[in-house]
């Protein structure tokens, strides 16, 4: 069930050693054993979800998915047989006088979690759970996410990146992932079989790299084109100038001004953007023009403003 927490169930810690889980469910299974609480469906519930704890967190490897996946993503991923697949519950319930020994606890559980198999082997009918050992169920690997920061600059060719992840062990791992160039923020590029390693010999799910691409504090961005601003001065505008642009890949073009330049007119300089991800070629690049207005003018500076001003411009 989704959502169990077996450390709670038995009041142990996540570091408590295998001495301290079988003691603590000793004790609960004692309490809460149905031999103890006839007709109590209350403590039938519990002693099933304390007997689930300790078939998963007695077990090293059971232990090590638990932690790792979390208490809904194990139940998700493991089915009740896996749960109680070789489950030592012997020689907790041996010590035990309710009037049969683990004969009798292995009836108790086969009455709460259905009929066993009545052809296991003597092995098996060494615990109450025998007829779980029998088949394997492969689970494949958890998918990891990693989140990879990008410049405009990184990203105008294609490039190859070493990326560093927590593997599904708790490891460090190191992989080689190929960024296309003009790759868009948000896209995910898959590394199949890189991310967490399948359960019972399942295959590993892939690691998918998405691609974040950072504000540039120069050029905006808008799909595969970009934007820049420039500034010119008034005098600019009205009699036409030449100013110098700068692209991405660090070329100076020069831009033609007409006079009678309005403030935001936008200027193309064709094919000098980003290139394109699945195609030859580049995007545009945009110049707007913003139009600076001088907040202080000296007295001269004002005096001609003033004659142009009366000539109605």
């Amino acid at each position: 069930m989704a959502g169990k927490d077996y450390y709670t169930l038995l009041g142990v810690s996540k570091n408590a050693s295998s001495k301290d889980i079988k003691k603590a469910y000793r004790k609960l299974a004692m309490k809460y054993h149905p031999d103890r609480n006839k007709d109590n469906k209350e403590a039938e519930k519990k002693f099933k979800d304390i007997s689930e704890a300790y078939a998963v967190l007695s077990d090293k490897e059971k232990k090590k998915q638990y932690d790792m996946f979390g208490s809904e993503g194990f139940q998700s991923r493991f089915s009740q047989e896996d749960i109680f697949r070789n489950a030592d519950f012997g020689s907790v319930f041996k010590e035990f006088s309710f009037g049969g020994g683990s004969g009798r606890s292995s009836n108790i559980f086969s009455q709460m979690f259905g009929d066993l198999n009545q052809n296991h082997s003597r092995q098996e009918r060494g615990t109450p759970f025998g007829s779980f050992g029998r088949r394997t169920r492969q689970i494949r690997g958890k998918d990891l996410v990693y989140e990879l920061s990008l410049t405009l600059e990184d990203i105008f060719n294609t490039t190859e990146k070493i990326i560093s992840y927590q593997a599904g062990d708790g490891g460090q791992a190191n992989v080689s992932v190929k960024v296309p160039a003009g790759i868009t923020s948000g896209k995910k590029l898959r590394v199949a079989g890189k991310g967490q390693p399948g359960i019972n010999g399942g295959p590993a799910g892939n690691l998918y790299i998405q691609v974040k691409i950072h504000d540039h504090p120069v050029f905006k961005r808008e799909n595969d084109d970009l934007y820049v601003k420039k500034d010119i001065s008034f005098s600019q505008a009205v009699l036409g100038t030449e100013i110098e642009v700068s692209t991405i890949d660090k070329k100076t073009m020069r831009l033609t001004i007409p006079s009678g330049t309005q403030n935001n007119a936008k200027f193309r300089l064709k094919g000098y953007g980003m290139p394109y991800m699945k195609a030859s070629g580049r995007g545009e690049l945009y110049v707007i023009i913003n139009i600076s207005v001088p907040q202080k003018l000296t007295k001269k500076q004002k005096e001609l403003i003033q004659k142009i001003a009366e000539t109605g411009l």
